[in-house]
């Protein structure tokens, strides 16, 4: 059975991982025959928002807490992921990982990627495994690699442009698709960048999921 490593970024679309995507992703995962472990770092996010009214609330939540609650509590912290217990490594898209996971949000072409992600992701990639990034998230591989790689968000210009200043190589794709850079192994695709429900999201998540297993062999 392929072990597929899923990184969370916490709870909610807003201020985490997002929880449509986060599902979808591990219920792809299990419909292939796949384990998922999940991961996601052991620290404060980087805002709480409301996700009722859309405001910022005055509290701290714990990245990793907040996302035990997709994974039912079957959670460890990304600090002690091993890419030689893995055979793939899926990211959740949602503002987490342009937050928590990274600080795009704020920075944008200038962020910082949190470590252990960075380097999970560059061992995996040193080891031939694939990775699979949705939503937001790829905007981080830019910053993960220092080498040029095909990849998408889907068809924002403005987070496209972002994207290609930090030497990305930005592909426009429909919300039902994926990127593949064949060379790198790395799978992209928009989801909710896109989606404009969660049909929508899970056609191009399990493609990705498919592929990313494929790739895996």
């Amino acid at each position: 059975m392929k072990k597929v490593g899923v990184v969370l970024s916490g709870c909610g679309v807003y201020d985490g991982a997002e929880i449509h995507e986060s599902v979808l992703t591990l219920l792809a995962l299990a419909k292939q025959g796949a384990e998922a472990v999940c991961f996601a770092p052991d620290k404060n996010q980087a805002d709480v928002i409301n996700h009722l009214s859309g405001e910022s609330m005055s509290e701290t939540r714990n990245v990793l807490i907040e996302a035990a609650r997709i994974a039912r509590g079957n959670i460890q912290p990304l600090a002690q992921a091993s890419a030689d217990e893995l055979d793939a490594l899926i990211v959740a898209g949602g503002f987490g990982a342009a937050k928590n996971l990274s600080n795009f949000a704020s920075q944008g072409s200038e962020c910082r990627v949190d470590d252990a992600l960075k380097n999970l992701a560059q061992q995996m990639h040193a080891a031939g495994k694939p990775l699979g990034f949705m939503c937001i998230a790829p905007a981080m591989l830019p910053k993960i690699f220092d080498f040029p790689l095909r990849l998408t968000i889907g068809t924002d210009i403005d987070t496209a442009e972002v994207i290609e200043e930090m030497g990305g190589e930005h592909v426009p794709c429909p919300v039902e698709d994926i990127v593949v850079d064949e060379d790198n192994k790395i799978v992209t695709t928009p989801a909710y960048m896109l989606a404009q429900n969660i049909a929508e999201a899970a056609t191009g998540i399990e493609k990705l999921v498919e592929r990313v297993l494929v790739l895996s062999r």
